[in-house]
């Protein structure tokens, strides 16, 4: 730096952006005022303001304190180191890493939070561990170094390990990783938490010391099944006696693990113990300790119950002894059901007893058709009489089991009681007869016919077939005699409609042979003559001629 660039800095002539020759490197952009004085080269800490933050190591703690001559080693700031293990050596000699402020702070070297820290590694610092020395397990011969035997809690406690009696470790062949017995809250290791999910100890097995159960101290030789602790307790009971009884070594299918084993519970599905057997004691049923051949069925139980019943005698009418059929488990039996299909109790057969229908207590030979029980019945009716018409003796052709026998419906079928013959009492046709009564109309309708006056029935000859006429509605009409049209249509062609009476037609109504075409149609007999004469052989001004030519009534 020549005298002119000295001069020019002195006065403060040269820019702050301006480089100069510095022997702190070309890329130092700074002016030289904001470190050095007029005085000389010296820093001059009034007017030292570079900002040091700017740069990859901010200056606080420790480094704020120092000369930049410790750090800046070289004229060319630049070539300042940034990371703390370039200056400063490994003393853990590469067993942390390189990263000091992991542990430790610009402001000492005292260790920060070192919990905090150990969270993040392989091995928290949790319980126990969290207020221990770093000592304490870092126990490498070299104190600077931090190598550790292991992280296992094996590594450090191996001796415990094998000293614990109580149970015995070793022996019982127990894992070596404490924690899963033990928790690592205190320096103790009371308050073990074994997991004992293979054989759960609750109730009657929430025992306080391990020795109670395992015995012999060896703690993988213990059986989890009921039977191999407590066959004493087995072979002891007698009511029921389980030996003797052939009860299942499976404890758990009747017992819990309550103290006392009470209550138990047997599977008794094969012969469920409902209603009247729901029984407080065992030996109600399985008389002198029998629990192996003890039968299931009702009789074997029940055979006196049986053999005393008399409403009805179950004996005498050889019930069967399958008792099920008949009863459910109620206690006293009832209510009692009975399939009786074969003749459905219903309506009238809904009795309050069996003896109403099985007299003299027969239920094995009791007839099932109804005049077996109803003949009396039959025998007395008279309205109508069913002994003297002839009636069948199966009551159920006409009748239901209505109590009275009513409605009573009979088939008429040869003889549809349809319209005019709906009629209220079978006597108004059968008059008593029901054997040999007619069927035709006539025979009951005869005075009917001989009464009939328009037309007069009897004095033309009609026929004494009345539904050639007449159908079976109430006064006969309408009526309508079909055969007409064979003669002469009036049901069809030109005339239908075209009249409304007989005698329209047929002006002598003693003699239907007579009619007469000349009163009806608008034809008067000059024009008649006029039209016909000499052009019709043998026409005369008569109907019977205009029949003669026109026997459908028509022209032609």
């Amino acid at each position: 730096m020549n005298i002119l660039t000295i001069l020019f800095l002195f006065l403060g002539l040269v820019p702050v952006n301006k480089p100069v020759d510095s022997p702190h490197g070309s890329d130092f952009k700074i002016s030289c005022s904001n470190c050095h004085s007029s005085k000389g080269w010296q820093l001059d800490k009034e007017v030292y303001s570079f900002d040091h933050n700017t740069t990859k190591l901010p200056l606080f703690g420790q480094h704020n304190a120092i000369s930049c001559r410790q750090c800046h080693k070289s004229l060319v700031f630049k070539e300042a180191k940034s990371e703390c293990f370039q200056c400063h050596n490994d003393v853990h000699q590469g067993t942390v890493g390189s990263e000091c402020s992991r542990c430790h702070t610009p402001t000492s070297w005292l260790v920060n939070n070192i919990n905090e820290i150990h969270r993040m590694s392989r091995f928290p610092l949790i319980g126990a561990h969290r207020t221990a020395d770093c000592s304490q397990c870092h126990k490498s011969e070299n104190s600077t170094r931090f190598d550790v035997p292991g992280i296992n809690c094996v590594d450090c406690h191996r001796q415990i390990y094998l000293a614990t009696t109580s149970p015995n470790h070793v022996e019982s062949g127990m894992s070596e990783d404490c924690i899963s017995c033990h928790l690592p809250t205190s320096f103790q290791w009371a308050g073990a938490g074994f997991d004992h999910s293979v054989f759960p100890l609750v109730q009657g097995h929430s025992t306080p010391k391990c020795i109670d159960c395992h015995t012999t101290g060896k703690y993988k030789d213990a059986k989890p099944d009921c039977f191999s602790c407590h066959q004493q307790d087995y072979l002891a009971t007698k009511d029921p006696d389980h030996n003797t009884s052939g009860f299942s070594q499976n404890c758990s299918e009747c017992h819990t693990l309550i103290q006392g084993w009470k209550p138990t519970t047997i599977d008794h599905s094969k012969f469920p113990l409902t209603l009247g057997h729901a029984i407080p004691k065992c030996a109600d049923c399985h008389l002198s300790g029998n629990y192996t051949t003890t039968p299931i069925d009702c009789y074997a139980c029940h055979q006196n119950d049986f053999q005393i019943t008399k409403e009805p005698d179950h004996v005498t009418s050889q019930f069967s002894i399958n008792c099920l059929e008949c009863h459910s488990t109620n206690p006293g039996w009832k209510p009692t059901t009975f399939n009786h299909s074969k003749f459905p109790l219903t309506l009238g057969h809904s009795i309050p007893k069996c003896s109403d229908c099985h007299i003299s207590g027969n239920y094995t030979t009791t007839p099932i058709d109804c005049y077996s029980c109803h003949q009396q019945n039959y025998l007395a009716t008279t309205d109508p009489n069913h002994k003297v018409s002839g009636f069948s003796i199966t009551c159920t052709d006409c009748h239901t089991t209505n109590p009275g026998w009513k409605p009573a419906n009979f088939s008429h079928a040869n003889f549809p009681l349809t319209l005019g013959h709906s009629g209220p009492s079978c006597n108004d046709c059968h008059k008593g007869n029901y054997s040999s009564t007619s069927k035709d109309c006539y025979s009951c309708h005869q005075t009917d016919y001989n009464a009939s006056t328009n037309p007069n029935h009897k004095t033309l000859g009609f026929s004494v077939t009345c539904t050639q006429c007449h159908t079976t509605n109430p006064d006969w009409k309408p009526a309508k005699y079909l055969q007409h049209d064979t003669q002469f249509p009036i049901y069809s062609g030109k005339h239908q409609g075209q009249w409304t009476s007989c005698v329209d037609c047929h002006k002598n109504v003693s003699n239907y042979a007579i009619f007469t075409c000349i009163d009806c149609h608008e034809h008067n007999k000059a024009d008649m003559d006029s039209k016909h004469s000499g052009k019709v052989q043998g026409y005369s001004w008569v109907s019977s001629e205009c029949y003669r030519c026109h026997p459908r009534g028509t022209n032609n």
